[in-house]
C-alpha cells in the first residue's frame, strides 16, 4: 500500500484503515515507517523488507502471510514496486495463493509527469539508470523514442545524467525536474536540456528528483 511521499496528509482514508486493521505491517525501513503510524495513531507489529534483504526472506515472508488475516507491504514513500522493493513479494504470493491487493495513492513520478508540461498521453517509465553498464546505451534509446520518458535521480548524479542528456540525446530537448514533491521546497526546473543544467550548475542539487523528457520530435 502506498504512503505519504512528503506531505503526511497525502494518505487515504482507506490506507489508514488498512493499517489499522492489518496483523503485521512489512516496511522497507521500520525507523521510517513509526514516524507514519506515531502520526496516524497506530501501533502494529513489524519486520524489515528491503533491497537487501527480500531476496533471502521472501520464503519466510509469504509463509507468515499466509498465517495471518491481512498484512501490509509499505516503503518508505510511495507505491511499493514502483523502484523499491515489493515486486518479489507479490509474484511470490501470487504463486502462494496468497490475495494481494494494491491500494492507490501517492507514486512520485505522476506529478512531477503532470506538472512537466510535457505530453503524458504516452510515457516511458524506466526508474532509476543504472549507474556504468548500459547507461550509454540507455540514452541512446531515450534520444530515439518519440514518447516521453520518466526516470528518478539522486542529487548526486544529478548533474552527470543532465550532461549526460545533453551529450546524448540533444541541447534542445525539453526536459523538466521536480523535486521534493509535496513537501515544503517542492521545485519544478522546465527548459531545454542545456538550460536546465545550467540552473543546477549554479543551484546545488537537493532532494530526490524526477526527471521527465520530451520526446524526438
Amino acid at each position: 500500500m502506498p504512503t505519504p511521499i512528503g506531505n503526511l496528509e497525502d494518505i487515504t482514508m482507506r490506507a489508514i484503515r488498512v493499517l489499522r486493521e492489518c496483523d503485521h505491517i512489512f516496511a522497507e525501513d521500520t525507523r521510517e515507517t513509526r514516524k507514519l503510524l506515531v502520526h496516524l495513531g497506530i501501533d502494529k507489529p513489524m519486520s524489515s523488507f528491503h533491497l537487501n534483504n527480500e531476496h533471502a526472506v521472501v520464503g519466510k515472508t509469504v509463509e507468515y502471510i499466509s498465517t495471518l488475516n491481512s498484512a501490509a507491504l509499505v516503503s518508505d514513500a510511495g507505491t511499493p514496486a514502483i523502484s523499491d522493493p515489493g515486486y518479489l513479494l507479490v509474484r511470490e504470493c501470487i504463486k502462494a495463493g496468497v490475495e494481494v491487493e494494491c491500494l492507490p495513492g501517492p507514486t512520485a513520478f505522476v506529478p512531477a509527469l503532470v506538472v512537466s508540461g510535457i505530453p503524458c498521453e504516452e510515457f516511458h517509465y524506466i526508474g532509476f539508470l543504472p549507474h556504468k553498464k548500459g547507461r550509454e546505451t540507455r540514452f541512446k534509446s531515450i534520444a530515439e523514442s518519440d514518447v516521453t520518458t520518466v526516470l528518478y535521480e539522486s542529487p548526486h548524479r544529478l548533474l552527470k545524467t543532465l550532461e549526460q542528456i545533453v551529450k546524448f540525446i540533444g541541447p534542445d530537448r525539453k526536459v523538466s525536474i521536480s523535486r521534493e514533491i509535496s513537501k515544503k521546497f517542492e521545485e519544478t526546473v522546465r527548459g531545454s536540456a542545456v538550460e536546465v543544467l545550467a540552473h543546477f550548475q549554479k543551484h546545488e542539487p537537493r532532494g530526490e528528483f524526477v526527471v521527465v523528457i520530451s520526446g524526438k520530435e
